[in-house]
C-alpha cells in the first residue's frame, strides 16, 4: 500500500507564497507521475500540476506561472511552489502518485488565501 502524506498549508494572505510538500512511502523511480489537485467543498477535485518520470510538467491554465512543481527523488518528495496567490486558490490540496498502473492520494492539505 503507497502512503502520501501532504504538509505545508496554511493561511496565507493575497500575493503570498507557500510551499506543499508530499512524500511517499515508496521510492520515486518506481513512479510514473506525480500530481498535485485541489478540491473545494462542493466543486469537483480539478488538476492543478503534474511531473512525469522523465520531468515533464504540465499545469493548469489557471496557476501557469504561478505554481512550479517539482520532485526530489532522494528524499521520495514531490513539491508544489505556490507564488501569488489568489483567493481563488483557496481549497484543500491533494497530492496523487501513479505506479504500475494505480493512482494513489493523500489526504490532502488545507491552503486558505484571505486577507
Amino acid at each position: 500500500q503507497v502512503q502520501l502524506v501532504e504538509s505545508g498549508g496554511g493561511l496565507v494572505q493575497p500575493g503570498g507564497s507557500l510551499r506543499l510538500s508530499c512524500v511517499a512511502s515508496i521510492s520515486l523511480l518506481d513512479t510514473d507521475a506525480m500530481a498535485w489537485y485541489r478540491q473545494v467543498p462542493g466543486n469537483q477535485r480539478e488538476f492543478v500540476a503534474s511531473i512525469a518520470a522523465d520531468s515533464t510538467t504540465n499545469y493548469a491554465d489557471s496557476v501557469k506561472g504561478r505554481f512550479t512543481i517539482s520532485r526530489h527523488v532522494t528524499r521520495n518528495t514531490a513539491y508544489l511552489q505556490m507564488n501569488s496567490l489568489k483567493p481563488e486558490d483557496t481549497a484543500v490540496y491533494y497530492c496523487k502518485v501513479v505506479t504500475y498502473g494505480m493512482d494513489y492520494w493523500g489526504k490532502g492539505t488545507l491552503v486558505t488565501v484571505s486577507s
